[in-house]
């Protein structure tokens, strides 16, 4: 039976990994059942967040602006988490967010991990609905702000320790950590060419953005300049 994890959610511009961005990381280090450390920080991403993101998660351009970039707040998650095993709520979909930018930058990311959805599921089949949010109220379990990483990792935790005190003893098999599996190739990065290009469809369309150029993969870039070609036009003389 796992006692010790890192619980970890984000907040991200979209639900697809190779397309969407991180937004906020919260992680929680959690030791025989009491939290010995949290990590939060926002992430500037370098691109536009999209308004019904900030009507779901109250996370503005304002607010991110200034903080750490992609790869110094996925260093300071994988500093603070160490080879720990990873805690949360449907947790494939943050580790599929993690490992692609960690593997974009030039690392590996293999973990096990425990999955409070996959295990509610298990464990509490007549309860309706199973979303992070309907589960804490289904154990009255306080939440100050929904979909905001650092309370939502939080929440996972305490929903986690809720099911293996009521569960464990029956259903032991279901707290030990199983291997994430998702697959990621690394994608190069923008290239000389694309950057001058992107650069001069801004400036000649007179388009306004707050997307960090020089963060883009060359596949990111693309297809921006094929978004813009495709609602401004191309460059005339």
């Amino acid at each position: 039976m796992q006692n010790s994890y890192v619980a970890l959610d984000l907040e991200t511009t979209g639900l697809r990994p190779k397309y969407d961005r991180i937004l906020e990381i919260g992680a929680v280090r959690v030791v025989d059942g009491a939290v010995t450390g949290t990590y939060e920080t926002f992430v500037d991403s370098g691109i536009e967040i999209p308004d019904h993101i900030t009507e779901l998660t109250g996370i503005t351009q304002e607010m991110v602006a200034g903080s750490p970039g992609m790869r110094e707040a996925v260093e300071g998650f994988l500093a603070f988490a160490g080879e720990d095993v990873l805690l949360g709520h449907n947790l494939l979909f943050d580790y599929s967010f993690m490992k692609r930018n960690i593997v974009n930058m030039g690392g590996d990311f293999e973990r096990g991990g425990l999955d409070t959805l996959a295990i509610s599921r298990k464990c509490l089949p007549k309860v309706q609905g199973k979303s992070l949010d309907k589960l804490a109220a289904y154990y009255g379990i306080t939440q100050e702000q929904h979909h905001r990483a650092l309370d939502d990792a939080l929440t996972a935790f305490r929903l986690y320790e809720k099911l293996k005190k009521e569960f464990a003893e029956q259903k032991p098999e279901l707290f030990e950590p199983l291997p994430l599996l998702f697959k990621v190739k690394k994608e190069g990065p923008i290239t000389n060419s694309q950057k001058v290009y992107l650069r001069d469809l801004l400036k000649y369309h007179r388009i306004g953005s707050n997307v960090k150029i020089e963060e883009l993969t060359k596949s990111e870039a693309s297809r921006m300049i094929d978004a813009i070609l495709l609602r401004y036009g191309r460059i005339t003389r």
